[in-house]
């Protein structure tokens, strides 16, 4: 699916495809973990839905509400990258890229849109798999993204020609008129 948004920028592509350099070393163990609990609410949404049926059986709505939070955050999160030539996959100031803020389309409405679309479908992924159990490792998930965008927000303040004054234009972080 990036590939889709960006296949006419062999530039941002070659960013995309590795870890640059200067990335935060926080930010790396903050994936780790990130990796590690969304593979966890894989493996005991498994357990529940598949073999032990510890949550009750849901309604077919929620199965397709689940579909439809998930497809909604994953157009929020491909629309933030497309929107930002600098979105990478780990927290670092591309300097070798001439990084800019970006604060056109999503981004006018908060300032880590792509982890906005990542918490929506999340959200949706205990609801499409009908399992409520794997709400509890997904809690840590969003937990870490929740550290990751203060930990990247308060990088880009002190490291980003720019950020602060975007900052004080748009205020909230991850959720309009909220945080």
């Amino acid at each position: 699916m990036n590939f889709w948004w960006i296949r006419n920028d062999p530039e941002l592509m070659r960013e995309r495809a590795k870890i640059g350099e200067g990335a935060k070393s926080w930010d790396k163990r903050i994936l780790i973990l990130s990796g590690i609990t969304y593979l966890l609410c894989l493996f005991v949404a498994g357990l529940d839905s598949g073999r032990y049926h510890w949550s009750p059986g849901l309604h077919w709505s929620i199965y397709l509400s689940g579909i439809l939070i998930t497809l909604a955050g994953q157009v929020l999160f491909f629309q933030a990258r497309k929107e930002n030539r600098y979105f990478s996959s780990v927290v670092r100031i591309q300097s070798d890229r001439g990084h800019a803020v970006c604060d056109t389309g999503v981004y006018k409405i908060v300032r880590h849109p792509g982890y906005s679309g990542m918490m929506i479908s999340l959200i949706g992924l205990p609801l499409i798999t009908g399992s409520l159990w794997s709400g509890i490792p997904l809690a840590i998930a969003m937990v870490l993204l929740f550290l990751r965008t203060y930990l990247e927000d308060e990088t880009l303040k002190n490291e980003l020609a720019g950020y602060t004054e975007y900052a004080q234009r748009t205020k909230q972080r991850l959720i309009p008129k909220v945080w």
